[in-house]
């Protein structure tokens, strides 16, 4: 099992818009949510981190291949990742059909197992 994370800004002017998207996750569209997920062979967690340069979105993947999952989500056609990438375009500024303008995190830091 891998983990995967990445930090992402909602733009300042999108805080309402987010919080309908989260509110359409965790309720109408949480099956729709959780059945992606599981296609992708993930678990995802996503963290609201609020800060003085702004709120930032912390989503973590867990899975065989969850950075692998995340590069291919973008390709998805169906309706429910069609609805997920224009929301996070508008919220996040992100196109996830795109290669990244930046590189992906790097894991710097491990303690290893408990």
């Amino acid at each position: 099992m891998s983990l995967f994370a990445i930090a992402i800004p909602v733009q300042p002017d999108q805080a309402d818009r987010f919080q309908r998207f989260l509110d359409d996750l965790n309720g109408a569209r949480k099956e729709g949510f959780r059945a992606s997920r599981v296609a992708m062979g993930v678990r995802e967690r996503t963290f609201l981190q609020h800060s003085p340069m702004g709120d930032l979105v912390v989503v973590t993947l867990e899975g065989d291949d969850p950075a692998g999952a995340f590069a291919s989500f973008g390709q998805g056609s169906d309706p429910f990742t069609a609805w997920f990438k224009a929301e996070v375009a508008a919220v996040h500024g992100v196109d996830l059909s795109a290669p990244p303008a930046y590189p992906l995190p790097e894991l710097v830091v491990d303690t290893g197992a408990l």
